[in-house]
């Protein structure tokens, strides 16, 4: 299987909030920004499988600031870690304010695998990485990857 860069299956969306994403105390509802990240996580893991997937863990789903109405989210999805049938993919979630500037209110970590035509796990392509940033994301990737299977083993 030919390896994939991490820019080969990089996604990005937008949307202005409007009153059906906003909570009781004015901001971005949470469960409508968790659903936008599965959304994100999605795409760039099927971009790099050529497969569908289906999400596997929420590893990490930090919340540092508040979206509120009228405001521009973007949420940018990379991909970090590519295992034997799953994918680590971080979705960074960015309130842009009307001169471009960007401040970061969301990381969240998911790992979605690989299915193919029965709904099976599947075998996805390696990653290619290119930048020390990116070496350095697999790094941090790999001990989340061996954290959850060591959870996994404690809870079984």
């Amino acid at each position: 299987m030919k390896p994939k860069t991490v820019d080969f299956s990089r996604a990005t969306q937008v949307q202005v909030l409007t009153q059906g994403s906003i909570n009781g105390y004015n901001r971005l509802f949470g469960g409508k920004l968790m659903e936008w990240i599965d959304v994100v996580a999605a795409v760039v893991a099927r971009r790099h499988s050529g497969k569908n997937v289906t999400t596997a863990v929420v590893d990490t789903l930090q919340f540092k600031g508040a979206a509120h109405p009228n405001d521009t989210v973007v949420l940018e999805g990379y991909i970090t870690y590519a295992g034997k049938t799953s994918m680590e993919v971080c979705v960074k979630t960015y309130i842009e304010a009307l001169s471009g500037e960007q401040t970061l209110i969301n990381t969240a970590y998911i790992v979605m695998v690989a299915l193919d035509q029965n709904e099976k796990p599947t075998l996805v392509p390696p990653l290619k990485l290119i930048s020390d940033e990116e070496e350095y994301e697999w790094l941090m990737a790999e001990k989340r990857y061996n954290l959850r299977k060591k959870r996994r083993q404690e809870n079984y």
